[in-house]
């Protein structure tokens, strides 16, 4: 079976950590987003993948080559983003038996996706998840495990099985790709699937766990399942009395100084520097060649590649994007007086992230003034910069 993986997306909900970095390439552990789908279908026993790209296609490319642990990688390319259904056309030409779609920037746990492909074997299944409130989701409609319908957002849901972008398909919806274009002016595959449905007898698969990946705190929530997957592992030099606690994983040529303390599930990712006397906790990632300095605490955060928290701060429930430069003591504030959730801007609103602790968002390259304080849930926009003592309580 192939896998058609969709990748070709910007994630304008995930600005500005996607400026210069396509969504299914942000960083989750220790690959990729769309990585993690990707090795799912490899273990799962795909024979080809082809990727659909767009948006800063090269670095998908970069990363995946034209084979992929074994597998021969073909690359289908979307110029413009108009919807899943334009998407998978993309790469009709590739495709010659039955196959399997997934969102590049969804995950799946990957027994899951070995059940969907198993299934899939013996004809179409599609991914379905339990929730506890369906309405905003496309809604899947079933009688006696068989599907006859999908119902998007509804008010009355037929079930409380939703959609999670994962479908197999037979070889004969090659030719069921085009389809019109719906009111939200998209080529949905939820049209093909309805041709599908017509056509055949689709069953289902439930996922045990999945999480779409579209918003900066879901890039935490992913970075919380995939770290804390991660069995313990030293291969870096570790100095003195640091002390770590638990799953901790410090790869080759990072260095944790004296006085650490670094209590999992933590990845640091190679060439970092860590310390001395710092605390590191909390499903944090800290990307390659990244430093944190004396007296830092960073808490359950991801922290991107080349970027710097040097002296006596504190950052948490946060994601810091590339060559971030935090000035001393930089204080950043993720909790509520009030206790109430989160709010965060996403494509210019004001939306609840439905956590009680969140603290900042910063693009690539921030620098902050000396003793900076960051009100939870602000936006640092790409470059954005503070000035010493001052106290950022909105969006940059």
């Amino acid at each position: 079976m192939q896998a058609v993986i969709l990748a070709a997306g910007e994630g304008t909900r995930m600005r500005p950590l996607t400026e210069s970095t396509p969504k299914p390439m942000l960083p989750v552990a220790d690959r990729p987003l769309v990585a993690h789908t990707v090795d799912a279908a490899v273990d799962a026993g795909v024979t080809d993948l082809v990727l659909v790209v767009g948006y800063e296609a090269e670095e998908v490319r970069g990363y995946f080559g034209d084979e992929y642990r074994g597998v021969p990688v073909d690359y289908a390319v979307q110029e413009e983003q108009l919807g899943t259904a334009h998407a998978v056309r993309s790469a009709r030409e590739h495709l010659e038996g039955a196959f399997i779609v997934l969102n590049g920037d969804d995950l799946y746990d990957d027994e899951s996706v070995a059940e969907l492909v198993e299934a899939g074997e013996r004809g179409p299944v599609v991914g379905t998840y339990r929730v506890d409130d369906p309405t905003s989701y496309g809604v899947f409609e079933l009688e006696d495990d068989v599907v006859t319908g999908i119902v998007e957002k509804p008010a009355d849901p037929p079930s409380d099985l939703v959609n999670v972008g994962a479908y197999v398909f037979p070889a004969e919806a090659r030719d069921w790709l085009d389809v019109e274009m719906s009111e939200r002016g998209e080529y949905e595959i939820t049209d093909v699937l309805a041709r599908v449905i017509d056509e055949r007898s689709v069953g289902t698969v439930e996922v045990d766990r999945w999480l779409g990946c579209g918003r900066p705190w879901e890039l935490l929530e992913a970075n919380e399942w995939k770290i804390g997957e991660l069995d313990r592992r030293i291969d870096g030099e570790v100095r003195g009395d640091a002390e770590l606690r638990g799953d901790v994983v410090v790869e080759a040529g990072a260095t944790v100084e004296h006085g650490v303390v670094i209590e999992g599930p933590v990845l640091v990712r190679a060439g970092a520097e860590i310390g001395p006397n710092a605390y590191v906790r909390g499903a944090t990632l800290l990307g390659e060649d990244t430093h944190v300095g004396h007296g830092v605490e960073i808490k359950n955060s991801v922290v991107r590649a080349g970027s710097a928290v040097p002296h006596v701060s504190y950052v948490g429930d946060s994601v810091l994007g590339k060559d971030v430069n935090f000035g001393a003591g930089t204080q950043v504030a993720n909790l509520r007086h009030d206790d109430a959730t989160v709010s965060h801007t996403v494509k210019g609103e004001r939306v609840s992230t439905g956590r009680r602790k969140f603290g900042v968002v910063a693009g690539d390259g921030v620098k902050t003034g000396i003793n900076t304080s960051i009100n939870p849930g602000v936006t640092l926009s790409t470059g954005a910069v503070s000035r010493p003592g001052e106290s950022v309580t909105r969006d940059r």
